[in-house]
């Protein structure tokens, strides 16, 4: 399983604090020189990263033609809005199918394989997904993209509200993550999310202890593929629109990156770090310069070679030995008394 004993609590004692940092984004996040936007682009995209880990943290299984899932996602969020009903939910509900349809077809072709083969077909299958992407232009609009894609109003029964401001968009989908996050941490801490850490670790010993491995990579691939497709979804909301570059290859490569470099391989929490760590370098760096993408793919190069278990992980490090040189000094002092 991804991370350590600490992951397995959901609340800890930073956890108040950061949500009230991120409950408060939009009254200091222009402040501090950053679009207020990028509240929106960091919880979706968080949301996009923690499904992605289900497979390459949590199973081992490496996907990089997982921008497929999340572009079909955003075509059927508007899809379903335009052709369907005009409804939040229901868009959204469309998102999550689609995703989890296409990642079934996707994993009924690719769940039998390990290792680099198991790499390769999901670049082959992302590209088959954009292709269609682009040359479909009766459904897609082709290279022009679904436009005109409307936020509609979340409709809760009793209540009503408009999300078409940035500031009340934000919000919504703040609360569709915290939602999400109890989700696949549970997911992740069940008895199914050890049975996948297992499958991480050797899917010959996990196919010995008597479980089909193949149907639950399969299953993962599907849950992973629906909350990819469900973020795709709000992203369209957000955006307004759903283009064919999120399902090509740099944007599938992207995702991979915000994972490793948070990391997602040993922290449930490591996908949202390099969400976050991305992002604000793309805002900030990228207003000094075009080639912002050098200074943070340097950063990820040296981050794999000194520090391959990501930022989370040189941060747990750095906790554990701070927590061994206090408990030093008790220590001795516990030793000289006694003496």
């Amino acid at each position: 399983m991804t991370g350590t004993s600490s992951d397995a609590r959901l609340i800890t004692p930073t956890m108040p604090g950061t949500w009230l940092v991120l409950a408060t984004v939009p009254f200091w996040i222009s402040a501090v020189g950053l679009y207020p936007y990028i509240g929106v682009e960091i919880v979706i995209w968080s949301i996009y990263a923690l499904a992605f880990n289900l497979l390459l943290g949590t199973s081992g299984l490496p996907s990089f033609g997982h921008g497929a899932f999340f572009g079909v996602g955003a075509y059927a969020f508007g899809l379903t809005q335009f052709n369907i009903a005009a409804n939040i939910w229901v868009s959204l509900a469309g998102a999550l199918l689609a995703g989890a349809f296409a990642g079934l077809l996707v994993g009924l072709f690719i769940a039998h394989r390990r290792g680099i083969y198991f790499a390769l077909m999901t670049i082959a299958f992302g590209q088959i997904f954009w292709t269609i992407s682009v040359k479909w232009h009766s459904v897609t609009g082709g290279e022009d993209g679904l436009l005109n894609i409307a936020r509609l109003p979340v409709n809760l029964g009793v209540v009503s509200f408009d999300i078409t401001d940035n500031d009340a968009l934000y919000y919504f989908v703040l609360a569709v993550f915290a939602v999400v996050v109890v989700l696949l941490w549970r997911l992740v801490n069940s008895p199914y999310g050890r049975i996948l850490s297992a499958i991480r670790q050797s899917e010959v010993r996990t196919a010995h202890l008597g479980y089909n491995v193949w149907l639950y990579k399969l299953s993962v691939i599907v849950l992973s593929a629906a909350f990819s497709g469900f973020a795709g979804g709000l992203f369209a909301m957000a955006q307004r629109s759903a283009f064919p570059d999120v399902m090509n290859l740099a944007q599938s490569g992207l995702i991979v990156m915000m994972t490793l470099v948070g990391g997602g391989l040993v922290s449930f929490w490591g996908p949202v770090i390099g969400v976050i760590v991305f992002l604000i370098a793309r805002d900030v760096i990228g207003a000094a310069t075009n080639a912002w993408m050098l200074y943070f793919g340097t950063m990820f190069v040296l981050l794999v070679l000194f520090r391959p278990e990501g930022i989370a992980g040189a941060a747990k490090l750095i906790a554990e030995r701070w927590r061994n040189r206090s408990a030093t000094p008790a220590v001795l002092s516990s030793e000289t008394r006694s003496g």
